[in-house]
């Protein structure tokens, strides 16, 4: 259950989906001078380095964001994220979903950071500490309950685990389901795996029952290796924000111009 550890697969195609969202959605609330929220259920190290060796070793980076990164429009919210962090913490550096909303937002905003695998959290404290965060060892979907509804109220909240655990798919329905009755304004994202075996596709029907009005955005690529069951990632946003469904399709443009394998 706490094997999982994100530096392998950190700066992957997947990752590039999640994150140019996720910086999108923060740059476009923090227009309005209001504070806002951020919530993370499985925050895992929020800084990773692409030249060590666990990253080498799948070779994902280097097929997905030292791709990807060139099609994207100068400006976009994610280049400047990612310019930030190189900035900072030299040339082979990637966000995590932390550090791009602790670069994202404003100090009149609160963040709030859940990751219980030991070691991932104590990166996560050291990559955190130049930012007032408030940061979490234990389990995401409860702190997520006990944390909302969150003051302030808006805001937005990153469900992202690793599906390590076979029962999340079953479980993540219903803990959104009571996240969002409890916060029914805030903007409540999934990230998930497009898996070869369709694992995720009952927990999509069961979420889009729930949800009618959710955005549902989708991408594919091909697998990074041979007896990689990954073939595409997706986001299940509940109470999307405005413009966000055509950002989420430019992004999904910018997939369908990646070379294939």
């Amino acid at each position: 259950m706490l094997s999982y550890q994100h530096l392998f697969h950190a700066g992957n195609l997947a990752d590039v989906q999640k994150h140019a969202l996720l910086a999108w959605t923060l740059d476009y609330l923090i227009q309005k001078d209001k504070p806002l929220s951020y919530i993370e259920t499985h925050a895992g190290r929020g800084l990773y380095d692409l030249g060590a060796e666990e990253a080498i070793k799948t070779g994902e980076a280097e097929q997905g964001v030292a791709v990807a990164e060139a099609l994207f429009p100068k400006g976009h919210p994610y280049l400047n994220r990612l310019n930030e962090v190189r900035a900072s913490y030299g040339p082979l550096a990637y966000p995590g979903s932390p550090l791009i909303a602790a670069l994202s937002l404003r100090d009149q905003d609160t963040i709030h950071l859940a990751e219980l695998h030991p070691q991932e959290h104590q990166h996560l404290r050291h990559a955190m500490n130049p930012w007032e965060t408030h940061i979490y060892q234990r389990d995401g979907f409860d702190l997520a309950l006990a944390l909302t509804p969150p003051k302030p109220r808006r805001g937005m909240m990153l469900i992202d685990p690793s599906y390590e655990v076979k029962a999340d798919y079953d479980a993540i329905p219903k803990h959104i389901g009571n996240i969002a009755r409890k916060w029914n304004v805030g903007i409540v994202a999934l990230w998930y795996p497009i898996l070869s075996g369709g694992a995720h596709a009952p927990m999509l029907t069961a979420l889009q029952a729930q949800f009618p009005e959710a955005l549902r955005s989708e991408v594919r690529f091909p697998p990074v290796r041979e007896g990689h069951r990954m073939e595409g990632s997706g986001l299940f946003v509940v109470n999307p924000p405005y413009g966000m469904a055509e950002e989420a399709a430019r992004i999904e443009a910018i997939f369908k111009r990646l070379p294939r394998a």
